[in-house]
This record gives structure tokens, sequence and C-alpha cells, in this order.
């Protein structure tokens, strides 16, 4: 007996000449088949000074968003510390250590990628990219930024599009949240 799998997803984000930028697709599968096409995957935290974005289940991603902004409240804001402790809860708790997500955390100065088995990765190039399709939007972006003055903002889209052109599991209703 298969179990159906939820796939979805594609996030991305980076910093560029000092702009904060996140996005997703809205594809939500079950198997082979489409649940929803507009979910939202990224939104701001801590009083809108962090970007987060979440690939897996989406239950659990409110969980951990949930959590995630408990730690940036209990930390005053210390995105790496608050994403370190994050980890480590994450990882020891015995019913969050179940959860199947990834986090995608963009603030002014860091980009981040936090798992459940306590990783906490700053990406050497500035971009990170979550899900089903996001290491076809992390090439993406690699080249624009390297090849064009494109805008955060503009190479953020520009590689949703192309994943959502490849992943079967990402689609073209994008969402992007910036900070100001």
């Amino acid at each position: 007996m298969t179990k159906n799998k939820v796939r979805s997803t594609t996030v991305i984000g980076l910093i560029r000449d000092g702009k904060a930028v996140i996005g997703s697709d809205g594809q939500v599968t079950m198997g082979d088949t489409v649940l929803k096409h507009t979910a939202r995957k990224v939104r701001k935290l801590y009083n809108d000074k962090v970007l987060v974005g979440f690939a897996g289940a989406t239950a659990d991603a409110f969980t951990l968003f949930e959590k995630f902004e408990a730690k940036l409240e209990q930390y005053k804001g210390n995105l790496l510390r608050a994403s370190t402790e994050l980890a480590k809860e994450w990882r020891t708790d015995k019913y969050l250590r179940r959860l199947e997500a990834l986090l995608a955390v963009v603030g002014r100065d860091n980009t981040l990628i936090i798992s459940g088995t306590g990783d906490v990765i700053e990406p050497d190039d500035g971009i990170v990219a979550i899900g089903s399709g996001g290491q076809y939007a992390h090439v993406a972006a690699r080249i624009l930024t390297k090849y064009t003055n494109q805008s955060a903002r503009e190479i953020v889209l520009e590689s949703l599009k192309q994943a959502a052109e490849v992943c079967i599991y990402t689609n073209s209703n994008i969402t992007i949240e910036e900070l100001d």
C-alpha cells in the first residue's frame, strides 16, 4: 500500500542591494492530484522584520511559524539565535521532531534554512531555496544574480516562474513578501 505523500512548494529568498525578498508558488498536491492552487506559504514575522517560507505539511508549518515567532520574541529579534534555538527544540522535542517541513528565513542581513534535524544553514551565495522546485529556482536565481542587474524582487519572481515551468509540484500563482 502506497502512502499519499503531500508534495508542494517552491520557496526562494535572497538579499540584493539591501533588499530582502522571499516568494513562493501556491500549489499543494497529494499524489498526482492538485489540492490547492493558491496556498500562501510565505509571510512576515516579528513586527514585519523577518520573512519566512515553508515547504512541507501545512499544519506542521503553521506550528513552526508560531514557534519561530515565539523564539524571535524571546531573543528580541536576534535571527541567528532564534533560528538555532528553534532548530534545537525542533530536533529534541518529542512532538516537534515528527513535523515534516523546512523553513526558509530571510532577514535584513541573513538568509537561513532551518530543518528539524537541527540544521541552521546560511548558504554561501545568500540564496535560500526549499521545496520540490527549490533547486530549479535556486539555479535560476544564481544565474540572474550573476548575469543581470535585476532587483531582488525581480529575481525571486523570475526564479519562481522558471521553477513552475519544469517542476510539476510548482505553479505560477506566486506570492512575494519584501522587507521595507
